[in-house]
């Protein structure tokens, strides 16, 4: 299937590993023309040389300078964007009652305010463009809480009202905003609960374990299984999908 992204020019956050650097890799497979950013300056550039990103930036999206620093220069880079992937974000476990005020002002932050602040800046890029796609990186428990993951549960649920409200807005502009929903997939941030909750267990044991408890295909996803559906959606195929949010869970989720 030819997805039409030859040439296409776009961002991706949190893209120097797991989910985000498959992301990148998916896309610039298909030809497109791939900025990524990360906190880590040694990793994004290293990671941007692997895949073939055209473009790398230390970037921290919770600081709104440095956002706006990075989409000046992602679209000097390119000459111009049409597309954006946020993905930036992490899991940060914990309950009501565990969690301080500036775990949720931290977790909210990335979760949810980093998604305004690229969006915003990314914006007037795609109308000059003619139009554009920004997909939103999210998870299965913002329509399927967890109390053990109490921010999460709440701020993602924030990030999907976030994609459907912005859908509605810049609909007229030709510009497409969609959610990709993600559970149990394996990243490094799933390696750095296991050592917190269970570092007695194997990865594979933990994995096992979590798995199935919750996910009816009964294992982890793995990233290259998220990011065929960020390039289909940002394709000329998903043309009349927006304000969708779209899980990628192996069945994870007791909702309809």
């Amino acid at each position: 299937m030819n997805l039409g992204l030859a040439g296409r020019r776009g961002l991706v956050t949190g893209g120097s590993k797991g989910l985000g650097e498959a992301i990148a890799r998916e896309l610039v497979s298909e030809g497109a023309r791939v900025a990524i950013c990360a906190r880590n300056e040694h990793e994004v550039a290293a990671t941007a040389a692997e895949v073939g990103a055209e473009y790398a930036q230390a970037a921290d999206v919770t600081d709104p300078e440095q956002v706006r620093d990075l989409v000046a220069r992602t679209a000097e880079a390119l000459g111009g964007i049409d597309f954006l992937v946020n993905n930036a974000g992490g899991a940060h476990p914990g309950t009501f009652e565990t969690l301080s005020d500036e775990d949720w002002a931290a977790d909210l932050d990335v979760k949810l305010f980093s998604l305004i602040r690229c969006s915003r800046e990314v914006l007037p890029h795609l109308r000059a463009a003619g139009g554009g796609r920004i997909v939103n990186i999210g998870a299965v428990y913002s329509r399927y809480p967890d109390p053990t993951f109490f921010a999460t549960s709440v701020n993602r649920a924030a990030g999907n009202s976030f994609t459907k409200t912005l859908a509605l807005e810049v609909a007229k502009d030709n510009i497409l905003v969609n959610g990709v929903n993600i559970g149990f997939v394996i990243t490094p941030q799933w390696e750095n609960i296991r050592r917190r909750r269970a570092p007695e267990l194997t990865r594979e044991e933990f994995f096992d374990r979590f798995a199935a408890q919750e996910v009816p295909l009964g294992r982890f996803g793995h990233a290259d299984e998220v990011s065929g559906l960020v390039a289909f959606l940002l394709s000329d195929r998903a043309s009349y999908i927006t304000g969708a949010s779209i899980d990628v869970a192996g069945g994870m989720g007791k909702y309809v």
